[in-house]
């Protein structure tokens, strides 16, 4: 069944000379030989013993997006890591936020999560 908006104002077909691909591989090293003072970093949880090491990330003062997908259905372990992520949160002074059902954002000392998406708040 079409959408609304396509009945009303019809269906635009996309041509391939629509898209414009990105290249962002000049921007990757844009400070190269440069060491930043926070990094972003990525983890995944797949059992109690991932936690360490992204512990150690937050208490070095790094931003951690986590990635529970790996745990989601075994209720025990996931409430057990989320426990533990939110004991440390406490213990630092940061910041713990869901980013949809299977990521966590995890911040350091002084950093917050703004919980209203920016097209939303009315930028």
């Amino acid at each position: 069944m079409p959408r609304l908006s396509d009945r009303l104002f019809g269906k635009k077909e996309l041509d391939v000379d629509d898209y414009v691909e990105l290249d962002l591989s000049e921007y990757e090293n844009v400070f190269e030989g440069e060491s930043a003072e926070l990094y972003v970093k990525i983890a995944e949880i797949r059992n109690l013993n991932d936690l360490h090491e992204l512990k150690r990330e937050i208490y070095n003062g790094n931003i951690v997006i986590v990635d529970i997908s790996a745990i989601r259905k075994d209720k025990i372990l996931i409430d057990r890591v989320i426990k533990d992520l939110k004991q440390l949160i406490m213990d630092v002074r940061g910041d713990i936020a869901g980013l949809g059902e299977e990521q966590l954002i995890l911040t350091p000392t002084c950093i917050g999560i703004d919980r209203e998406k920016l097209n939303n708040a009315g930028y």
